[in-house]
């Protein structure tokens, strides 16, 4: 006999307001603690170093962990410009140094490079990578990984702010896989100085945004029902695909795994996206010609049934549906 998940059968999606000093891990596992999920993850990482935006997906959300991490991210950053550091981030020694100070006409202009389809070369000190081994394990051996560039979309990088000649602040909208740490070391050749990150905070996931953080020393608050935490539904985790409303009779078979008829002109071959029914998220499928087929079912608090009823489940779980001649 399987063993009972411990915890509530919670489905959605939390936003935090990560703080500085502990890793995404450690964050999701701390929202997970306070809602007493059963299942949890996250969408899109962030250093120990950085704060801000982390979406926690509770239950069936999880499953939409991918397509969230797709969306468009929003940060800002300081950097300190005449130094380098291993780590591209103050966590790393300074390996380089530089006297040269740009003004905001030279920084501004330096930014332009940086914008539209570019090709970025990730830290060494990062999670990539080569040869089936961690390029930070290969860094802190002592090796120098070679790492290749890779695509990255930048949708806006902008000076917003001066504090003083050694520091400047940016914002930067970028797509998936970009690199904050890689973007102000290439800010700082260009310049001929240097740079590093001292500060990041992301501003915005995808659909999440830190307006709708909540604050990570709330967590306790609500573990002890002082507070509530503003679960999202799981949809929020789909905004970036394009959605197909279903009648419940095609909602139905997509939850068994069959493919259903897809409208000319809907999706275009091969495209990812999400199946509802009365708003109510389906499957992650994908367009194959005339067909949708399911890829990631997503089972709803309420199922669904052929004619439009609530299912009825089995007491454990499970969704019990009838048979497609009805």
């Amino acid at each position: 006999m399987a063993r009972r998940r411990r915890g509530r059968p919670l489905n959605g999606w939390l936003v935090i307001d990560k703080p500085i000093g502990i890793t995404s891990t450690q964050a999701m596992a701390k929202a997970r603690w306070a809602l007493q999920a059963q299942k949890a993850g996250h969408a899109g990482t962030l250093d120990p170093l950085a704060t801000g935006v982390l979406a926690i997906a509770f239950g069936e959300a999880t499953k939409t962990v991918a397509a969230a991490q797709d969306g468009q991210k929003t940060y800002r950053f300081t950097i300190r410009l005449g130094q380098a550091t291993a780590t591209d981030d103050a966590e790393g020694k300074i390996v380089a140094e530089s006297p040269e100070r740009p003004d905001d006409a030279a920084l501004a202009a330096a930014l332009a490079p940086f914008r539209g389809d570019i090709m970025q070369v990730p830290p060494i000190f990062s999670a990539v990578k080569q040869d089936g081994a961690r390029a930070y394990d290969l860094a802190r051996a002592g090796e120098i990984p070679e790492l290749a560039p890779r695509p990255l979309h930048v949708a806006r990088l902008e000076l917003v702010a001066r504090p003083d000649a050694d520091h400047a602040e940016l914002e930067l909208d970028c797509g998936k896989g970009g690199y904050v740490r890689s973007i102000a070391r290439d800010i700082g050749r260009v310049l001929g100085c240097h740079a590093h990150v001292t500060a990041l905070r992301r501003l915005a996931s995808g659909g999440f945004r830190i307006e709708d953080a909540l604050p990570f020393d709330r967590l306790d608050a609500v573990r002890e029902g002082r507070a509530e935490a503003p679960l999202l539904p799981v949809a929020a985790g789909l905004r970036g695909l394009v959605e197909i409303p279903l009648p419940p009779v095609m909602a139905a078979q997509l939850r068994v795994g069959q493919a259903v008829p897809l409208a000319p002109g809907r999706a275009a071959e091969g495209e990812t996206v999400w199946a509802s029914c009365a708003g109510t998220p389906v499957a992650i499928c994908k367009a194959d010609g005339a067909r949708l087929r399911p890829a990631r079912v997503i089972l709803p608090d309420t199922p669904v049934a052929a004619d439009g009823a609530a299912a009825a489940g089995d007491g454990a779980g499970q969704t019990r549906f009838p048979d497609q001649g009805e």
